[in-house]
């Protein structure tokens, strides 16, 4: 996961690994966050629709990829 540090570090996503496959972030179309993650939706340059979240609970940092469900790919 590569990620813009802005204000902040790891402000939003930019860039994302599935597999051998390096996909670029077009749009973040939703944040939101959960008690111990930071979540975002997101429109990759496949044209598919992803969540990305990244987990912080006590010392243990990472990133979790899911496909959106039900959302169909537009370009």
């Amino acid at each position: 996961m590569e990620c813009y540090s802005g204000f902040k570090a790891d402000e939003r996503p930019v860039r994302f690994r599935a597999g051998e496959r390096v996909y670029a972030v077009e749009w973040v179309l939703a944040q939101w966050y959960q008690p111990r993650e930071v979540c975002f939706k997101v429109r990759a340059d496949d044209g598919g629709t992803y969540v990305l979240r990244k987990c912080g609970v006590t010392g243990e940092h990472g990133w979790t990829l899911e496909k959106a469900p039900g959302v169909a790919a537009q370009r």
